[in-house]
């Protein structure tokens, strides 16, 4: 059964819900960016990236790159020596998040091949990226939506998400656990929901551009 695109869930919750239907009309399709060489290259640059500015984030992340000689995988981020991580920007606390995830990916406590991701729901995989240090359950949802394009993820948490639909459905900005029953009419296309919610802050509150909906 081929796999229903990113476009063709729009069109899908457009048919069933008018909002989504004039979001879709003024933004167009979901836009996601490029994914990453791979899926731990991927959880790297999240874990860099957190509650850093964009360019700073980007400058550690360019020496750290470099200093693996463009190998981005967890051998050789755990054949680096401390001193290396630190010459590259990272601090402690990053450092030992990042060579937690590139242990519990050796030892298979965090899945990354296509074909083990495949078989895991996003429940299982959220859970196995939430026992790494330094990585929250946004973050394993971003990866989820942004790297693995699955399609039924829900952030409640975002607070984004949150102040987006309230401001496209004309409600008060709803608390999570509203949203998460909120959500029920968009399965099994709730990411695409998200992405909206995301575009609505955008396109009503003047919220500057995002790399999520670029």
């Amino acid at each position: 059964m081929p796999r229903t695109s990113h476009a063709g869930a729009a069109a899908e919750l457009a048919r069933r819900d008018p909002v989504i239907a004039g979001l879709l009309a003024v933004a167009g399709p979901p836009r996601l960016g490029a994914r990453h060489d791979s899926h731990f290259a991927a959880l790297v640059r999240s874990v860099l990236y957190q509650q850093l500015a964009g360019a700073a984030a980007a400058a550690i992340h360019a020496r750290l790159v470099a200093a693996l000689d463009g190998r981005v995988e967890p051998d050789a981020l755990l054949g680096l020596p401390d001193e290396a991580l630190r010459a590259a920007g990272l601090s402690a606390n990053k450092a030992a998040a990042l060579r937690d995830l590139a242990t519990k990916v050796v030892d298979g406590t965090v899945v990354l091949d296509p074909r083990g991701l495949a078989r895991e729901t996003d429940d299982e995989i959220v859970a196995r990226l939430s026992s790494v240090r330094g990585i929250g359950r946004w973050t394993a949802e971003m990866f989820l939506m942004f790297q693995l394009r699955r399609l039924d993820v829900w952030p409640t948490g975002d607070l984004g998400v949150r102040r987006g639909y309230g401001l496209a459905w004309g409600v008060a900005m709803p608390p999570p656990r509203e949203l998460e029953a909120r959500g029920e009419a968009f399965r099994p296309y709730r990411s695409v929901a998200a992405w909206y919610c995301w575009r609505a802050c955008e396109l009503h509150a003047g919220a500057a551009a995002s790399a999520l909906t670029r």
